[in-house]
């Protein structure tokens, strides 16, 4: 799978180890690679929209040390709202290759990355 061509963003955090990880092995691999820094950076309306069309709920990391800090009535809120106030709260990595989103970086998300 040869994505030079579009190359593959990986939207996360700098500091994130697991982010860290990602970029690193798919550079390796011979990827094309971008970190996009939603901290840095928040995702526009529309790409936020795609990731929870893609994953939902999954997309708010709820073992976070963000999610744990907010209280009942923010959590209750719609996870477009929550995404957009707390850019952290982002499951990370969300990966984009080829058109394609993956979510983490697991054995699934590796194995359909050609890793």
């Amino acid at each position: 799978m040869d994505e030079k061509a579009g190359g593959v963003t990986v939207y996360g955090l700098k500091a994130c180890d697991t982010c860290r990880a990602a970029v690193k092995a798919l550079a390796a691999a011979g990827h094309d690679v971008a970190l996009g820094d939603v901290r840095a950076e928040p995702l526009s309306e529309a790409q936020l929209a795609r990731f929870l069309g893609a994953f939902g709920d999954a997309l708010v990391n709820r073992r976070s040390t963000t999610w744990r800090g907010l209280s009942e009535a923010e959590r209750a809120r719609p996870p477009e709202a929550l995404l957009a106030d707390h850019p952290a709260l982002m499951k990370r990595p969300v990966i984009e290759a080829g058109g394609a989103l993956h979510l983490g970086w697991d054995a699934g998300v590796k194995g359909a990355l050609g890793l």
